[in-house]
């Protein structure tokens, strides 16, 4: 895969990407955060075959499904089975720029945020006073029902 860079002076970056089997695709990053995907024509790699905007909270949780990451198993610990999630923080939810002692989410749902993962940095074992921002990523642990009540109750459901 190939990647070019290209400063849209007082628009943004487009970045054109190249898979190893020919396809070509753009992002669009534009000043104001919005993103735009194009998808070319492998016949004739200068139109555009579909264009669409992705807001920040849809491009951060695309970026998150097609992160090449390795499936974490569920671990069994006697009787126990634990699950290893990572549950996005979108503009929508309620804990966004709150504390993350504000989530209860261990006395809520017995599953704990062993780490944030932010774009600047990734922040292990967080405290109750770290404050949650749209585009962070919860690292999860804990029984697949409680880290399915927290992906709940992070996103506001």
């Amino acid at each position: 895969m190939s990647m070019k860079r290209t400063p849209l002076p007082g628009v943004g970056v487009q970045y054109d990407v190249t898979t190893r089997s020919g396809r070509r695709l753009s992002v669009v990053v534009h000043q104001d955060g919005r993103r735009f995907l194009g998808f070319y024509d492998p016949e004739d790699p200068d139109t555009c075959q579909a264009s669409f905007r992705l807001d920040s909270d849809e491009a951060a949780s695309l970026g998150a499904l097609i992160a090449p990451e390795p499936e974490a198993p569920d671990l069994a610990v006697g009787e126990l089975d634990l699950a290893t999630e990572r549950i996005p923080v979108t503009a929508k939810s309620p804990y966004r720029g709150r504390p993350l002692g504000d989530t209860r989410a261990r006395t809520r749902t017995g599953a704990s945020i062993v780490a944030v993962l932010r774009r600047t940095a990734p922040h292990p074992a967080p405290g109750p006073d770290f404050r949650l921002e749209a585009g962070d990523v919860l690292v999860v642990v804990g029984t697949r029902q409680g880290v399915e009540e927290l992906a709940q109750i992070i996103a506001g459901g």
